[in-house]
């Protein structure tokens, strides 16, 4: 029984990590990969848990060795994802939530066209520049560049399995959870899960 694959992606400030993390509390049946990247760690990232921190000559031996399902530059800092680690895990029957942007999650489609996309949008323009700002991470340049950026993120929208809107966190957490569950549910997973229980069923009565 091989697990599923779900691709998160949001503009910057979208509150996509919020999100994401909220969904692993209530989830257990959920595992998140952790990527690597070239850039420096924000205060409070742990090296393993939030981000593999590795310097931009090791990422590009990685690279070099096709150690990745997909990699990006982002704001000049590089991001990938360890093709081996999701392989073994969907293998094992486990669930993996792949955080990236529409690059990476257009490199995933094409070797795993079977996972599920998901988009997540902004309530509006001016409450993305709100949390921006409010995170108070970046200056005002890069806050600038984030902004001009969402614009060609949300342009790949369409190419998404399922888009949320994330006003509330709440509801917004609700309907991504949702799409996990039904992603289990699935007919050929539970026939695989569940196949002892459903040949039981099947045998005629005597």
């Amino acid at each position: 029984m091989s697990g599923s694959l779900f691709v998160v992606t949001a503009p910057s400030g979208a509150g996509k990590t919020t999100l994401v993390h909220a969904l692993l509390n209530i989830n257990p049946h959920i595992n998140l990969s952790v990527s690597y990247t070239t850039r420096q760690p924000r205060a409070g990232e742990v090296n393993g848990k939030d981000y593999h921190f590795v310097s931009r000559a090791q990422f590009l031996e990685m690279a070099a060795r096709g150690e990745f399902l997909e990699s990006a530059e982002v704001y000049g800092n590089l991001y990938g994802t360890s093709q081996t680690w999701i392989t073994q895990e969907i293998a094992k029957g486990n669930d993996i939530l792949l955080e990236i942007d529409w690059q990476g999650a257009a490199q995933v489609r094409k070797l795993f066209p079977e996972c599920l996309s998901i988009f997540i949008l902004p309530p509006s323009l001016e409450v993305l520049e709100q949390r921006l700002t409010g995170r108070g991470k970046d200056n005002a340049e890069v806050i600038a560049k984030r902004l001009a950026a969402a614009h060609e993120d949300v342009s790949h929208v369409a190419e998404f399995d399922y888009v949320i809107i994330n006003d509330n966190l709440n509801e917004a957490l609700r309907e991504l959870n949702a799409v996990v569950l039904a992603a289990r549910l699935r007919g050929s997973r539970q026939l695989a899960r569940h196949q002892q229980l459903i040949n039981q069923l099947q045998k005629p009565e005597n």
